[in-house]
Parts: structure tokens; sequence; C-alpha cells
């Protein structure tokens, strides 16, 4: 091995950790860049196809230059129907309901509630899949619950408008996200990370534009350049830059020390939400996110054994 290689090998592991740990702050944004949007009076179909419409060229041109890792008897017709029903489920359907539900929750709360959906994985898995669920796990699954209910149950009190609703779409969002990562399983080795990821979410992208002008009065529509802005940001920096920053320190670093670097969502989303939406954080917030981000970790983690 010479110099050159050994130093690669040497720093790949740093590298792959600073890719997710980008990528997890950089997805996190989202929610934080939703919320300064809504001030400016944009409904969330409207938002949704900012983000995806200037997201799309770019998983367009990526998909045109990679190739699939298909292989000829590997490859079956009905893989690309797969590609078009996950890339509906995860990024049409999930992100319609998060971007309704941050109408209604904080985005803290709202990146908290995201953060569970490897639990649903695991609780979905051992349901309709019969995969045998660990102790430990058990142990992890009613610690992340309990969290969640740390942190929801003082807001219940104060019963914001729509919260309930706001929470159980943000819910539903996680929960069909989970979905989307188990039929994910089996298509993602056929294609490859980089051009199945650009393939999903080039479909849902042309699906969340053609709702939009089905939907939408576009006669009517007003949009100012402070709000293209920010659809053109949310799409390059929390959308398509942190996607291929992830799937790029999971090749290098893996997927387990990859889902304790990516623990930082929830915690820097509550840090941007301080400083950019007035968001208070309280004691019994970091609590609450203490015992989720526990719980999902150790999910995350026995579940890549």
């Amino acid at each position: 091995m010479d110099n050159l290689s050994l130093i690669k090998k040497r720093i790949a592991p740093f590298i792959g950790a600073i890719s997710v740990f980008i990528g997890a702050i950089a997805f996190s944004g989202k929610a934080i860049m939703v919320k300064l949007v809504y001030q400016f009076d944009v409904d969330y179909i409207t938002l949704l196809a900012l983000r995806m419409g200037f997201s799309l060229p770019f998983f367009l041109i990526i998909a045109f230059f990679s190739k699939p890792t298909v292989e000829g008897s590997d490859f079956k017709p009905k893989d690309f129907w797969g590609l078009i029903v996950l890339g509906l489920l995860g990024y049409y359907l999930s992100s319609i309901f998060d971007f309704a539900g941050l109408q209604y929750v904080t985005a803290s709360l709202e990146r908290l509630i995201l953060f569970i959906y490897p639990t649903l994985v695991v609780i979905i898995s051992a349901i309709f899949l019969k995969k045998k669920i660990v102790p430990i796990v058990y142990i992890a699954l009613l610690l992340t619950y309990i969290g969640i209910f740390i942190v929801f149950y003082p807001e219940l009190n104060q019963m914001p408008a729509n919260l309930i609703l706001g929470s159980i779409l943000i819910f539903a969002a996680a929960l069909t996200y989970a979905f989307y990562l188990i039929g994910s399983g089996s298509l993602i080795p056929k294609f490859g990370v980089v051009i199945y990821t650009c393939y999903v979410m080039s479909i849902a992208s042309i699906a969340v534009l053609i709702h939009f002008i089905i939907t939408t009065d576009l006669k009517k529509l007003h949009l100012s350049q402070t709000v293209l802005i920010y659809g053109a940001l949310m799409a390059v920096f929390c959308t398509v830059l942190p996607s291929f920053l992830i799937s790029y320190g999971i090749k290098l670093i893996g997927a387990g020390r990859s889902a304790i670097i990516g623990s930082v969502g929830p915690v820097s989303t509550l840090i941007m939400a301080y400083f950019f939406l007035g968001e208070r954080i309280t004691p019994v917030q970091l609590i609450g996110t203490t015992f989720v981000v526990l719980g999902v970790l150790v999910v995350s983690i026995s579940s890549k054994k």
C-alpha cells in the first residue's frame, strides 16, 4: 500500500464522521427554513413544490451521469414499480405530512417526533415481518416514547391551536418514512445508494409538482424574491447536499456510527429554533430530548448488528 492510499484509509473515518455530522445538521435546518417561510403567508404545498422543484434538476443530472449497479439476472421490471411506490411513500406523502404538520407545531417538536422513525421501523418489522425484538430494544422503545411524552405534555397543557393535529401529521410523516425504509432494503443493493436516492427523489419531486399544479391557482400565485431564495436554499442545503453527505458518510463509517453522529439532529434543531425562531429551550425539553435520542440510538445501533 502506497503512502497516498494509507493516508486516505486513515482519514476516511474522519471524513465520514464530518459528512454525517454536517448532513444531519443540514437536514435539521429544513424545519427552521419552513417555519421562517410560513411567516410570509405561503401554504405548505407551495413551499414543498419550491423545495422539490429546485431539487429536481440536481437529482436528474446526478442520475443521468451515474450507473446503476443492477445486473441482468437480478433486475426485474417490478423493481421500477417499487421505486415509484417508495418515492411516493417516502418523499411525497411523508413530506406533505411533515410540511402540513409544521404549520401547527414548533420546529423542535417536529424534529423530535420525526426522529423516532427507527423505532417505528422496528415495531412495523416485528408486526408484519415477524422480526424478533431483543430485550434491550424494548427498553429503548419505552425510553423513546417516555421522552416524547415528557416534551409533549407541557405543550398539551397549554393547548396551542391544532397542536394535536400537527403532531399527528408529523407522526404520519415518520410512519410513512419508516415504511419507505423497510421497502428500500431490497432495492438499494440493486441500484446503489446514489442512483436509488436520485430516482426516488425525482419521482417524489414530480409528484409534488403535479399536486401543486392541480391544487393551486397559478394566476393568483405571487411569490416574493425572499420566498424563492428560501426555497432554493432549502433545496440545496437542506435536501440535496445532506442526502449525499449522509450516504457518503455511511459508506465510509457504517450505519451504526452514522446513527450515533446523526443523533445531533434534534439537538441542533433545538438550538437553531432558539436562535432563529425564538423558541424556548426548557429543562423539560432537554430531558425529554435526551430520552428520545438515547432510545433511538439504542434501537438504531441494535438493528445494525
